[in-house]
């Protein structure tokens, strides 16, 4: 076939696609009232995307991360929408409730569970990458950041901007603001600054009424909410005005690995004790991973201890020297780096890498996983740390990362933002388990695995309730058909998640969103469920 003649069969192609969209939107409610909306109509064709559309499944997958959720069997949405302007958000909002139509809302897509972006009803997908504007004012150390933009983007821009300034949020840079600030925000400087969540100091929300909202205009129950109880519940997140952090020109980190044979588990039986009580500046992690071991085929278990101080090696090792002596800390494990580069080495991204690496918005792994979470108060013992260490080795496949509490964490009262989980913790477990083997008996037994792991550990964590962190979303903790017995199960989850929070966000649900129209398998129902 000659060059002209495969044009011209791609011109006709494309005008079959465009016919078909069109035949398709017709017959849509939701799109025939968004044709009649405030959008212009060039801007309405750029942004919507239906099954017929060429780059309807370009669209859909660019920001999938757990590719469970990304097979023959996953229900796809009947459209994408991409708005960039404000305006159009508002309009989508309206003619989806309008319509009846559920809308999912997506930013950087890390849900674990894939609740942003899958329904077992027909839904469409509210995706905010292109809302992505991040203006900094380093004169007032602030900034609004729009919930489309990422971390390693927010990260990148306060950089450009200043060598002394930061912001406390998550290790891993393609993480959308929206979705991780609004369950509250988690990184290495938790122990200084707190969370995300509490350097927020207003926001602009879409509400179920088209509205844009900011602080002021959506209240002080509501702008409690959304700093850590889910913005999706709630309205759409538009943006958050931040407050920007200061740190020194240089920062320390390390990384020190150990294996079972070089005393690994008594080392994080001892690192359970200090943790916590460390310097304000240090955050320190204690990962636990499987490794080969010596014989081939053979795996067992390591420990590694990563760090974050924000000041010079000399204080590190001293403080880590006198804190914990069994790890035996020396200078040359340490690297005195600026922050920036910091979130490259967190990142795990190779030495030297350039900053301009943290504006790339595509993770670099593209494998299926589960992940869960719990909370520790009590240091586990020995022997239930040596099980545990036994199934990482066994599976070859399980990892756990123990965060570091304390700090300002143990300063802020669990009441003052949705996100209950401050004092008394002494770290936080994410358990992962990544696998790229597709179908569904393997997923089963990988799943298996962790829930295997998940309840052998149920004697050494919290209690009444399990706590678990809403940023690291598990389905299996409880899940809502949002019907009229929403609230009981809502509260199942509600619960691990909020705790004696869950009420509070119930209610201002409730007079917020009363018709439910903001919903997910684990979202905030109204008392109207009763």
């Amino acid at each position: 076939m000659s060059t002209l003649a495969f044009s011209m069969l791609q011109f006709l192609l494309l005008i079959i696609c465009s016919l078909n969209s069109f035949s398709f939107a017709q017959k849509q409610p939701f799109l025939q009232c968004l044709s009649t909306s405030q959008i212009q109509k060039g801007q309405l064709a750029n942004i919507t995307y239906t099954p017929k559309s060429p780059n309807y499944p370009f669209v859909l997958d660019a920001y999938i991360r757990n590719s469970r959720f990304n097979t023959s069997r996953t229900t796809k949405p009947t459209i994408i929408l991409t708005p960039w302007l404000e305006n159009q958000v508002q309009a989508i909002v309206t003619c989806a409730k309008k319509s009846g139509t559920l809308l999912k809302i997506r930013s950087g897509g890390h849900d674990y569970e894939g609740l942003s972006y899958t329904s077992r009803t027909p839904f469409v997908i509210l995706d905010m990458f292109n809302l992505r504007s991040i203006d900094i004012n380093i004169g007032h150390q602030t900034a609004w950041v729009q919930a489309g933009a990422t971390l390693g983007e927010l990260y990148y821009n306060i950089w450009k901007k200043s060598k002394v300034h930061a912001f406390p949020a998550g290790v891993c840079p393609t993480l959308g603001v929206g979705g991780h600030f609004s369950g509250g925000g988690y990184g290495t400087m938790i122990r200084k600054y707190g969370l995300s969540v509490d350097n927020v100091v207003d926001a602009k929300i879409v509400d179920a009424n088209g509205r844009i909202l900011d602080r002021k205009g959506m209240g002080e129950d509501v702008f409690w909410a959304i700093r850590g109880g889910g913005g999706a519940s709630f309205g759409v997140i538009l943006a958050y005005k931040i407050n920007l952090v200061r740190i020194p020109p240089l920062v320390t980190v390390f990384r020190v690995s150990k294996t079972l044979e070089e005393n690994a588990t008594n080392l994080v039986y001892q690192w359970q004790h200090i943790a916590d009580k460390l310097d304000n500046n240090l955050f320190t992690r204690a990962y636990l991973h499987p490794v080969p071991g010596k014989k081939k085929g053979e795996f067992t278990a390591s420990a590694s201890f990563i760090a974050m101080f924000l000041g010079d090696a000399n204080k590190l090792v001293a403080i880590m020297n006198k804190n914990f002596p069994e790890l035996g800390l020396k200078k040359q494990d340490c690297k005195e780096i600026t922050w920036i580069k910091s979130v490259l080495f967190w990142a795990q991204y190779p030495d030297g890498t350039p900053e301009t690496a943290l504006l790339n918005r595509k993770p670099s792994f593209a494998s299926a996983f589960k992940m869960k979470s719990d909370y520790v108060k009590t240091p586990i013992p020995r022997n239930g740390l040596q099980g545990v260490m036994g199934m990482v080795a066994k599976s070859r496949t399980l990892e756990l990362m123990f965060n570091a509490y304390g700090g300002k964490m143990s300063e802020i009262p669990e009441t003052e933002t949705a996100f209950p989980h401050r004092a008394g913790n002494i770290y936080k477990i994410q358990y992962l388990l990544y696998w790229n083997e597709a179908g569904a008996a393997v997923e089963k037994q990988n799943i298996n695995v962790m829930r295997n792991l998940y309840n052998y550990m149920t004697p050494y964590v919290s209690k009444n309730p399990r706590e678990s962190f809403l940023n690291y979303r598990d389905i299996d903790i409880g899940r809502s058909d949002n019907g009229p017995n929403a609230y009981n199960q809502a509260k199942v989850y509600g619960v691990k998640y909020f705790k004696n929070n869950f009420d509070r966000l119930v209610k201002v649900k409730t007079k917020f969103d009363p018709e439910n129209f903001f919903q997910n398998e684990q979202s905030i129902p109204p008392l109207r469920n009763l």
